[in-house]
């Protein structure tokens, strides 16, 4: 062999080495997409499972109020329908909706002591809370899990790889307009 042959073949084992490189990141970063998908799916699952208990619970209660009860259900089931289709947009406007929801019935529970001082509700209140507050933290995982996966499928000479594979840019779970603006408490005890 000549010396050519033998500095083209080893060009050859450097980008393939290289190449192979790019792709096993890629997969792994694709794989922690997936992963900080499946945290929320549980988190939501849990409190999916959850709603109804803390909806039984206020209803011996809150007999006049029923339209702030349908609208706990009706989120609980639009989060559900989005997490099943695993439609990350219509999730984060189906949270918006839930958080909003949540917020109008623990606000209306201080006005009933009785169900306040209810050792159940406490339990799925505190409970709630607390998933809520883990979705939270998955939701940032999961967006810049998201973010490193985008940003990497465009940079050169990772997008040439990601392009020739089928590597998919993800979607940022984002919110509505509603949900990043200050509560306004007064509104949540006049609903």
């Amino acid at each position: 062999m000549d010396l050519g042959t033998i500095i083209g073949l080893a060009i050859l084992v450097i980008a393939l080495v290289y190449g192979i490189t790019i792709y096993n990141a890629l997969v792994q970063i694709k794989h922690n997409v997936s992963k900080a998908w499946a945290n929320i799916d549980v988190l939501l699952k849990q409190r999916h499972d959850e709603l109804p208990k803390l909806v039984e619970t206020c209803k011996q209660y809150m007999k006049f109020e029923q339209d702030t009860l349908a609208r706990v259900i009706e989120a609980r089931s639009k989060v559900f329908t989005a997490r099943e289709a695993q439609n990350v947009p219509a999730l984060g406007q189906a949270e918006s909706g839930m958080r909003a929801a949540l917020g109008s019935l623990f606000a209306l529970a201080e006005s009933y002591p009785e169900l306040k001082a209810n050792q159940t509700f406490q339990q799925l209140q505190t409970r709630i809370s607390s998933l809520e507050n883990a979705i939270a933290d998955r939701r940032e995982f999961y967006n810049e899990s998201v973010n490193i996966n985008n940003v990497r499928i465009e940079q050169f000479p990772d997008l040439i790889i990601a392009r020739l594979l089928g590597f998919k840019e993800a979607q940022l779970l984002e919110f509505s307009e509603e949900e990043r603006k200050d509560v306004d408490v007064k509104q949540l005890f006049n609903s």
